[in-house]
């Protein structure tokens, strides 16, 4: 894989920047070594779903979490750019309520670990985007919890100057101050 790893301002979400191998004929890159992960971002864990989006500009998906069947994401964007949000959401941690963004696309080949334990979310920047993900737990649809975008104690600063289109259940997400958290 060989890989560059860059801790965020919440040093548990990691990025990680793949070697890209790249001529006139394209390009290679191994996106994805379990030894290499465990060794240079977190060890002991085993992804158990791979998960597939496509969404059009200016979807907002999030900020997903679950409860009881805390979700680890690797995240990265095969086509198109989004603005990747990671969101605390462990009340006892000294960065509950606190969030970090990066841009993801096709072009940096960049990708995002999210920890358990944090809420996740993006926006599509471009004309379209497909978003994959790996999951350390199952979707178990009675454990998703959602925390609305906008919420102005978290302050996420999307970088966009348009309203988002939601999903109903986004658009009806929590608050953090009354949501259903992790200790």
């Amino acid at each position: 894989m060989v890989i560059a790893v860059t801790a965020t301002s919440l040093p548990e979400v990691k990025i990680i920047e793949p070697k890209v191998f790249g001529d006139a004929r394209g390009f290679f890159y191994e996106s994805f070594n379990a030894r290499e992960f465990a060794e240079q971002v977190e060890a002991n864990v085993e992804f158990v779903q791979d998960n597939h989006s496509r969404s059009a500009k200016g979807v907002l998906r999030g900020l997903h979490y679950q409860i009881e069947h805390a979700q680890g994401k690797l995240v990265r964007v095969v086509e198109g750019e989004v603005f990747d949000v990671a969101v605390d959401v462990r009340r006892l941690s000294p960065n509950f309520g606190k969030w970090v963004g990066v841009r993801l696309s096709s072009d940096n080949h960049r990708q995002l670990w999210v920890p358990p334990g944090f809420a996740h979310g993006f926006v599509v920047l471009s004309g379209s985007a497909q978003f994959l993900y790996k999951t350390t737990d199952y979707w178990f649809p009675e454990h998703e919890r959602c925390i609305v975008w906008n919420d102005p104690e978290i302050g996420i600063d999307w970088p966009i100057d348009f309203e988002p289109v939601l999903a109903a259940k986004d658009a009806a997400g929590s608050f953090l101050r009354e949501a259903e958290v992790y200790d």
